[in-house]
């Protein structure tokens, strides 16, 4: 019996966009696994939540959401994130994570930029703010839910930290292009126990989801190859 693959997509895109649209639902179906590309509230298929208090329990909803024996997973920026909070909440359940899109800015606070990200979804750009409106651009798609996305926005999320990330015993790949603001990701790679980093040569944030580099090292750190 082979391990199902989790799949946790960007922030205000969803896992068509992130995962079907780049290819890569195409790619790893050929391997024969089994796939559950989830979508977060506000995004692609799932319901909409307009209320920050609601995403309080995000963490265990997701959960509950995978099956309980091993599964590997894959996550990217938020979808990373989340990965690798439920990961440590209930390490057990993971057998093999791939995060991509995070690094420095995990262990980071930016009010000024959630706030700026936060009014341009809500229809207020700033036009010198070239990431506010590369947001405000993917938020234009008909697949999210702009009053959800703020509220996610305004939630409270776990805390991720060296003691945390620490409860994480599998094999995590750390995928982060070297253009990547959320990067560099050293201080992820020594927080994890068992970490391994692939660095993308001239690829951003944004890219990082279509980048070839990024899906073989996935493949062959799943062992997910093509049948």
């Amino acid at each position: 019996m082979t391990t199902p693959i989790v799949l946790l997509h960007g922030f205000a895109t969803s896992s068509a966009r992130t995962w079907g649209e780049t290819g890569w639902l195409d790619i790893l179906g050929d391997s024969g696994r089994e796939l559950l590309p989830l979508d977060m509230p506000g995004h692609g298929t799932a319901p909409n939540c307009r209320d920050s208090e609601g995403f309080a329990d995000l963490e265990r909803d997701v959960l509950d959401r995978i099956p309980d024996s091993p599964v590997d997973g894959i996550g990217f920026s938020m979808g990373a994130r989340l990965l690798l909070t439920i990961a440590s909440m209930q390490p057990q359940r993971f057998n093999r994570v791939v995060v991509a899109g995070v690094g420095r800015n995990l262990f980071e606070s930016d009010p000024g930029r959630r706030d700026a990200i936060a009014a341009a979804i809500a229809g207020e750009l700033d036009p010198e703010n070239p990431e506010a409106r590369f947001f405000h651009e993917l938020a234009e798609a008909p697949d999210v839910d702009r009053k959800s996305l703020v509220a996610m926005m305004g939630s409270e999320r776990p805390v991720l930290n060296r003691d945390t990330l620490a409860k994480i015993t599998c094999p995590v790949l750390v995928v982060i292009g070297d253009n990547d603001f959320a990067g560099p990701a050293d201080q992820l790679i020594e927080a994890l126990p068992n970490a391994t980093h692939k660095i993308l040569r001239n690829v951003d944030h944004f890219a990082t989801p279509k980048a070839f580099s990024f899906i073989d090292a996935t493949l062959e750190f799943l062992e997910a190859f093509p049948q």
